[in-house]
């Protein structure tokens, strides 16, 4: 039930979701002009601040830069790669894909070729209630396999649904075996929270991000004296709403962590 309530929850503090009670709100006060312009105010405003260049991209390079890839990487036992970077074979798709973050079973496999560590655990499970039938762990498995990587240096761990769950099976999995020192990988925006979790459950992590979405040209662009960049700035966009959700998500999952001890 926490599973859900953590993913359901959220969704009416991430701007989409305000924005659409905060027009909902405006269609109950239709009777009451003052009150219903102030409620479509404030969602044009939401849109914006959410959906600006300079707000989005801000909130997910604080994120993502806090660990940046090491030049080298100090030997360690295993390389867990987290989930939610593929998309599971359903029809019509013929295979498992990749979606936006699926660089984390891509550089799971780099890494693995880099003789990094000699097996990787591929952590997830399945969460029906969002579309997620089929164990996120076979998903990467079956994407691993096509990367090269031999069947015997997969591990699974198909339980978690969540961050916390990812870090608390895989501690559970590796301490049988005696594993304490990890290689991390998933997205770098999803690093810190990772990080927090899994140090908490006992492990000695080596952050290996990957997908960053803001590098040193784009973060440079958003400070570019130029008209035609800023006005695009200005604008509020698609991608950008949806960047700020994902590192709100974040933000949101640290503090409640933290509040929750």
């Amino acid at each position: 039930m926490f599973s859900y309530i953590s993913k359901f929850l959220p969704l009416f503090v991430y701007p989409l979701g305000l924005v659409w009670m905060l027009l909902v709100v405006a269609l109950v006060l239709r009777k009451r002009p003052v009150w219903q312009k102030t409620a479509l105010i404030c969602a044009i405003a939401l849109i914006w601040v959410g959906g600006n260049s300079w707000v989005a991209d801000s909130l997910e390079r604080n994120l993502e830069w806090q660990y940046l890839p090491p030049e080298r990487f100090p030997d360690a036992d295993v390389i867990v790669v987290l989930s939610g970077g593929t998309d599971a074979p359903l029809y019509p798709r013929s295979t498992v894909e990749v979606n936006g973050s699926g660089d984390r079973v891509i550089y799971g496999a780099y890494l693995y070729h880099q003789r990094v560590a000699s097996h990787l655990l591929v952590s997830g499970g399945s969460v029906p209630y969002v579309g997620e039938s089929i164990p996120e762990s076979e998903q990467m498995a079956e994407l691993l396999l096509m990367l090269g990587v031999p069947e015997s240096a997969i591990w699974h761990e198909s339980e978690s649904r969540n961050t916390y769950e990812n870090a608390l099976y895989s501690y559970k999995f590796l301490g049988e075996k005696g594993i304490h020192r990890i290689v991390l990988v998933t997205s770098a925006f999803h690093m810190p929270r990772s990080v927090m979790l899994f140090e908490q459950q006992g492990f000695e992590v080596i952050p290996a991000p990957t997908d960053y979405h803001i590098t040193q040209e784009s973060w440079g662009r958003l400070r570019e004296p130029d008209f035609l960049t800023q006005l695009y700035n200005f604008f509020p966009t698609v991608s950008n709403l949806n960047s700020t959700t994902n590192s709100l998500k974040e933000y949101l999952g640290l503090l409640v962590y933290r509040i929750r001890g």
